[in-house]
């Protein structure tokens, strides 16, 4: 297999997993396994590929948001949740990053962190689905939100999007599309934020090294168009199904990594 085409798989596997709730992080582990291992570099660009996915598909909401919240209130009282979110993820989530807080990137953590979470899904969903169809985000729910988006920082595996939707759905926003919204759009200021930094740290170590560029814009490309093809069907998808199929996916893949994967790897 040659490098491009190890780097078109990447980018596209990045765009299938960034948003859903399965751990990117996991899947990427799994595939540099076999197709190679990654520059950091590599994987910030793929992310931010994924991230750009998002802002396109929401590209009208947020338009929506920026130009209404200065008359409306409605949509001045989300802009302002959203950014309770991500503020908080950004007030807790830089100390516990310079402090270095965060779990080795290896199977272990990475399979645990995919079976509890699935279970958390399923117990999340479960009680969720007693409260009614609620949509509303509340001011707890957007501080609970930003709170699990450190959570999902600190152990790989966790998934963002699932650690969030399902605080959202648990804090008191039943409705499935309703939080996973809300999850997305704040992922959009605070992923980028998170690759920007990891961008400067790199920068500032000197340890950019020589990237194959057109490789990275394969990737780069690869993730952006799976990315908003991946949103689009999710957010389709979840307005009638359950997350059940993704929980049990992940406790099986997670049980998988512990028993084929070598240690430490």
């Amino acid at each position: 297999m040659t490098d491009l085409f190890a780097a078109l798989l990447l980018g596209i596997l990045e765009g299938l997993t960034e948003f859903l709730p399965v751990s990117s992080t996991g899947h990427l582990l799994i595939a540099q396994h076999w197709l190679g291992e990654r520059s950091d570099f590599f994987n910030i660009v793929i992310q931010a590929g994924a991230i750009l996915a998002t802002t396109l598909v929401f590209r009208r909401r947020i338009w929506e948001l920026t130009t209404g919240c200065w008359r409306d209130a409605e949509a001045r009282d989300y802009s302002m949740k959203l950014a309770a979110a991500f503020l908080v993820t950004a007030a807790v989530g830089l100390p516990v990053r310079l402090a270095g807080w965060e779990l080795p990137e290896t199977v272990t953590p990475i399979a645990w962190a995919l079976i509890i979470g699935g279970v958390w899904m399923l117990v999340a969903e479960h009680f969720a689905e007693k409260r009614g169809d609620v949509a509303t985000i509340t001011w707890k729910v957007a501080i609970l939100v930003g709170l699990a988006q450190v959570v999902a920082g600190v152990f790989p595996g966790t998934s963002r999007s699932a650690a969030a939707i399902f605080m959202a759905m648990l804090a008191g926003t039943s409705r499935r599309s309703s939080a996973a919204e809300f999850v997305f759009l704040v992922g959009i200021p605070t992923m980028f934020a998170a690759s920007g930094y990891a961008f400067l740290e790199l920068v500032k170590d000197d340890a950019l090294g020589s990237e194959n560029w057109g490789e990275v814009a394969l990737a780069f490309a690869a993730a952006t168009a799976t990315g908003f093809v991946v949103v689009k069907w999710l957010l389709g998808f979840i307005k009638s199904h359950r997350f059940t199929g993704f929980a049990i996916y992940r406790i099986v893949l997670g049980a998988l990594l512990l028993l084929l994967m070598p240690v430490g790897s």
